[in-house]
């Protein structure tokens, strides 16, 4: 019966490199499938990161732009807020789509 094992497959050395290998891969608390899913977090953090970062610096812009202009200021805060002068009227215009 030990005739048809292959030579390799009976080394312990062998034997014990792929118990190793099968540990690290599946059970490890730091295991090769708990490093892919870290990595693919990191990378999705990562987008949220520069994502988030644009708006802080477009938003910036816009603080700066609304304290500095009190002709800005009065134009966001009729669009956004849809506030008016004494004596006008307002009218939304809804788009279908």
């Amino acid at each position: 019966m030990w005739q048809k094992i292959p030579s390799f497959l009976r080394n312990k050395y062998f034997l014990v490199f792929l118990a190793v290998l099968v540990w690290l891969v599946f059970f490890d608390t730091h295991s090769f499938i708990q490093q892919w899913r870290m990595h693919r977090q990191l990378k999705e953090l990562k987008t949220e990161r520069d994502f988030y970062r644009e708006q802080i610096t477009r938003d910036s812009l816009a603080i700066e732009e609304l304290t500095g202009d009190p002709d800005a200021l009065e134009r966001y805060a009729r669009e956004k807020y849809l506030m008016k002068r004494e004596g006008e009227d307002v009218y939304i215009v809804v788009e279908e789509k």
